[in-house]
């Protein structure tokens, strides 16, 4: 069965000079949602926390995700671009965000907010990683929605025409991120969480560099390369290549004792 990509404005509403955009709406949600979930997390974990505090960190975590996120996707996949402008990489109205780069910077927020704060910076990274998939979900729904990083051609019998693309079917790879590294991840935290009774901190982290980085790692096949990119080796994307760290993180935070 072939599906078309519905026609959605990527603008939600336009303000004149200011232009609501579902990408922004999603990073909204996501915070907002992570606030209150961790705040009940937090409760049934060690309540290490105040809910002052899980407020004031938010503010530390928005900045570190919109820094890092920037930054990382412009050195990960706009090198060039650096090159030939500098100033490029402030230029946030003209998009871009990265994923890892915006990972980078959420732990750069929980360690000097844990330092600070004088809390454990695993306990609040495994709070962080608990909610993380909800902002894989809409951030994955918004890259749909503004049709970038869409799939690979395929013959598979369920796929999707991208119309602003061309007439082809492809894969919904931003559906398929959505859906694993969202809700799939998502429940696997959950389930670890409510019956990891010894209360270890630490591992929900690992768990959730580890499956997320083999959920990413795996789609990426599906995914169509960054043109101007292309694969490394011939068999590698720059995002498959920026899962291997957190793959090997992941164990490490597992296994640890």
């Amino acid at each position: 069965m072939i599906f078309t990509q519905p026609s959605i404005d990527p603008i939600i509403l336009s303000l004149g000079i200011l232009d609501i955009r579902w990408y922004s709406l999603s990073y909204i949600l996501a915070f907002v949602i992570g606030s209150f979930l961790i705040k009940i997390f937090n409760r049934n974990f060690l309540n290490l926390l105040s809910n002052k505090q899980i407020d004031n960190f938010f503010v530390w975590a928005i900045i570190g995700v919109i820094i890092g996120g920037r930054f990382g996707y412009v050195i990960f996949y706009q090198t060039n671009l650096i090159l030939a402008d500098p100033l490029y990489i402030f230029k946030i109205w003209t998009g871009g965000m990265s994923f890892h780069g915006g990972l980078i910077g959420m732990i750069g927020a929980i360690y000097f907010f844990s330092k600070i704060n004088n809390v454990k910076f695993l306990y609040l990274s495994d709070l962080v990683s608990l909610v993380a998939p909800i902002g894989l979900f809409f951030g994955r729904i918004a890259n749909f929605i503004n049709t970038e990083l869409y799939g690979r051609i395929t013959e598979f019998p369920i796929a999707m025409i991208y119309p602003s693309i061309d007439n082809l079917p492809r894969h919904p790879s931003q559906l398929y991120e959505a859906f694993f590294e969202g809700i799939i991840l998502f429940i696997i935290l959950l389930i670890y969480f409510y019956n990891n009774n010894k209360k270890v901190i630490g591992k929900i982290s690992g768990l959730f560099l580890l499956i997320y980085s083999i959920f990413r790692f795996s789609i990426e096949n599906l995914r169509e390369p960054d043109s101007h990119l292309g694969l490394y080796f011939e068999i590698f994307s720059m995002g498959q290549l920026l899962c291997i760290p957190l793959f090997v993180f992941g164990t490490l935070l597992l296994i640890k004792k």
